[in-house]
């Protein structure tokens, strides 16, 4: 009987060297039959794509355009995939490329295709869309008496451009209303102003975030120095990002790292799990110690759920308002030899905890609904109930007493504070922007109030200070 083998050392290494080169060369013979088995499969089924496009040049009863031709193939191959994956013709691509510098010519809106049907997103403030009534949720169901139905978004936006100044009407269904009507738009230079601050108080920031572009991040945080300049520092932030259908991802990176330390961001994974993207703060931030009520509702999507994601699962904000609109895959802009781009879909965000927002959106900690702004202001004025400082002869507090000694009102003084004119509503125009976001809006009205009342609830059950020692004058 033949004794067994005993192999040790450099010989032992070098046969399981061998051995897993041997190994490693099958794996590599079996993928390159499963690679040339799918391009010799490509390779037929490009046959057939490269004889019908013969066939129709030679026998079709017109001539045809081959590029036109080869377009179309490459939109439809495309309309098998996402919405959010298109060919962009030349003159297509060259309009996108100018639409994230923040000035561009259309009507201004977002738009998607929900259940096949054209639908908007959200108008671009100030923009022709906006003045012209578009509301978000309209449903686009022809341009110019074209039926929008079967077209995808970059037809559609090919539809809807058109040179400054010329017009066009969109067919719009909306919801509570029974009947579609016609809108007429008249096409303009669109300037996006992605960051609109008011000052809501001493201390007190609101911020309105239309859409992520070049400046978003940038124009943010001046507004933020601002602010923190003018009050010695900032109690609180209303950042809101309704209607925000999102924009750039590395904008919503550097708004996140605005306000996180030692933190994610965002992830973003594509085909192959392994290949995970993960960004993170660079802790340079200055705005990490105040507090932020994040505003979003169902037309919030993108690059807007990546911020409200972020700090929601960092604990750095609440946010409030409605469920998000729930786009969260990545695009890649490609551009090709003749001037031409492919939008392609290739990974999905998720946010710093590991949740998809594809489909899902961001559940909101604090749901607030939308109400009637005409509504919401007459309940204002409906609740301003009188008060004993409102009693006439009311017994004067010590405040009063001071400012009473402060100033002596004249009789005309007197006749012009008189309390039936101070009870009297203000027109629009007299309101300071402050009093037209609050009276005009109940979701912001009601962030305003939380935010204010932030600190005031963290300091309920704290112990008490100490009172101080009296002291006595000898």
């Amino acid at each position: 009987m033949r004794k067994p083998l005993n192999v040790n050392g450099p010989a032992r290494k070098a046969l399981i060297a061998i051995f897993f080169i041997g190994v490693g060369l099958l794996a590599s013979r079996l993928d390159w039959s499963i690679m040339k088995a799918q391009a010799e499969e490509r390779y037929a089924d490009l046959q057939n794509f490269s004889k019908v496009l013969n066939l129709v040049q030679q026998y079709y009863v017109e001539e045809v355009d081959s590029k036109k031709l080869i377009y179309g193939a490459i939109k439809g191959m495309l309309r098998e995939l996402d919405p959010h994956t298109n060919f962009l013709p030349p003159d297509i691509f060259k309009d996108f490329e100018t639409e994230t510098s923040g000035e561009f010519g259309g009507l201004g809106i977002e738009i998607s295709v929900q259940n096949g049907i054209l639908t908007i997103i959200s108008p671009i403030e100030d923009a022709p869309a906006w003045e012209a009534g578009i509301k978000p949720g309209d449903k686009i169901i022809a341009v110019d008496g074209n039926s929008t139905k079967g077209l995808s978004l970059v037809e559609a936006s090919q539809f809807m451009r058109g040179k400054r100044g010329s017009k066009t009407t969109l067919t719009i269904v909306r919801d509570g209303q029974e009947e579609p009507f016609d809108v007429p738009i008249t096409r303009g230079s669109v300037k996006i102003r992605s960051v609109k601050p008011t000052d809501l108080e001493e201390g007190y920031l609101y911020v309105k975030v239309t859409s992520f572009i070049e400046n978003t991040a940038r124009d943010l945080e001046k507004s933020l120095e601002e602010e923190q300049k003018k009050y010695s520092g900032i109690k609180g932030l209303v950042l809101d990002l309704r209607r925000n259908p999102g924009g750039l991802l590395d904008q919503a990176v550097k708004v996140g790292d605005l306000f996180l330390t030692n933190a994610t961001i965002v992830s973003t994974i594509g085909r192959d799990p392994k290949n995970k993207e993960i960004a993170s703060t660079t802790n340079r931030t200055k705005y990490a110690d105040f507090p932020i009520i994040v505003l979003m509702n169902e037309y919030s999507a993108s690059a807007s759920e990546i911020v409200a994601g972020a700090l929601q699962d960092n604990h750095r904000a609440i946010i409030m308002g409605q469920k998000s609109f729930g786009k969260g895959s990545v695009q890649s802009v490609i551009k090709l030899g003749d001037g031409s781009g492919l939008k392609l879909t290739v990974a999905r965000y998720y946010t710093p905890s590991g949740r998809s927002i594809q489909a899902e959106g961001i559940m909101p900690d604090i749901e607030v609904e939308d109400v009637d702004v005409d509504a919401f202001s007459k309940a204002i004025v409906k609740n301003k109930s009188t008060r004993e400082k409102d009693m006439s002869g009311h017994l004067l507090s010590e405040k009063e007493k001071t400012q009473k000694k402060s100033k002596v009102l004249s009789a005309k003084d007197a006749n012009v504070t008189a309390w039936w004119k101070e009870a009297a509503s203000k027109k629009d125009d007299a309101k300071t922007p402050k009093e037209k976001l609050i009276s005009g809006d109940y979701q912001v009205y009601q962030a305003f109030n939380y935010i204010k009342a932030w600190k005031i609830m963290k300091g309920i059950g704290q112990p008490a200070a100490a009172p101080a020692e009296p002291t006595k004058s000898l």
